[in-house]
């Protein structure tokens, strides 16, 4: 993966990165409302710092870099975890790394047990790392979805690479009914912690690093853009 970044002046810009653009570059969808909703604020989006402002590890945070499509490379294949958008930021008690999983009406993908259902040695690999990093101990549920492992523990590795003592995966859904926020508790229960909308939760220590989920309901605005 290439290290150089090319700093994006439009929202239009960000849908060179995505794997399929004609597919996903579409009004209404999460890859075009995210990407306006980011470029188009001064920092973080209002519903963005307003739930880190709730929280009191985060509540003075400065986004210092957003990196969309950031490519986080994993054991065990081919494919890295695609953050829709990566996140340096900085608090008083030091750097944060901040996976975004932008969503609309989508799920997060094939559940554990639908992702297993053609196994290989390199997804036994890839499971059992991402386990480690997130500190579960045996496997997870098998109605877990898998997006919501590598995508967190996409954030604890950035955190690690980049010496910050503290990371964050955070769910920026723009749909207003909360689909799949069922999914996102069920994820966040496997880390022992009660979750709520617009809330950031600490989910403890993991892979050496001070964790924290959260979901945020986007602007609808932005659905329209």
């Amino acid at each position: 993966m290439n290290p150089i970044y090319i700093p994006a002046t439009s929202a239009d810009q960000w849908a060179q990165f995505l794997a399929e653009p004609v597919k996903h570059w579409r009004t209404g969808y999460s890859a075009r409302a995210l990407a306006h909703s980011w470029q188009e604020a001064d920092g973080f989006p209002a519903e963005v710092r307003a739930a880190l402002a709730s929280c009191p590890a985060l509540a003075s945070l400065q986004l210092l870099i957003a990196i969309p499509e950031h490519q986080v490379p994993l054991p065990g294949g081919s494919r890295p975890s695609q953050n829709d958008i990566w996140v340096l930021a900085r608090s008083k008690a030091g750097l944060v790394s901040i996976a975004v999983e932008g969503k609309v009406s989508e799920p997060f993908g094939p559940t554990v047990e639908e992702w297993l259902a053609e196994s290989s040695p390199g997804k036994s690999t890839r499971l059992a790392f991402l386990c480690e990093q997130l500190g579960i101990r045996g496997a997870p549920g098998p109605a877990v979805r898998y997006q919501l492992l590598h995508r967190t523990a996409s954030a604890v590795l950035e955190a690690k690479r980049f010496c910050a003592p503290t990371a964050l995966m955070l769910v920026h859904s723009f749909s207003q009914s909360h689909r799949w926020f069922d999914d996102y508790r069920a994820f966040a229960a496997l880390l022992g912690c009660s979750v709520a909308v617009n809330q950031i939760s600490h989910a403890g220590v993991r892979g050496g690093v001070d964790l924290y989920i959260g979901w945020v309901c986007g602007n609808e605005e932005y659905l329209s853009k």
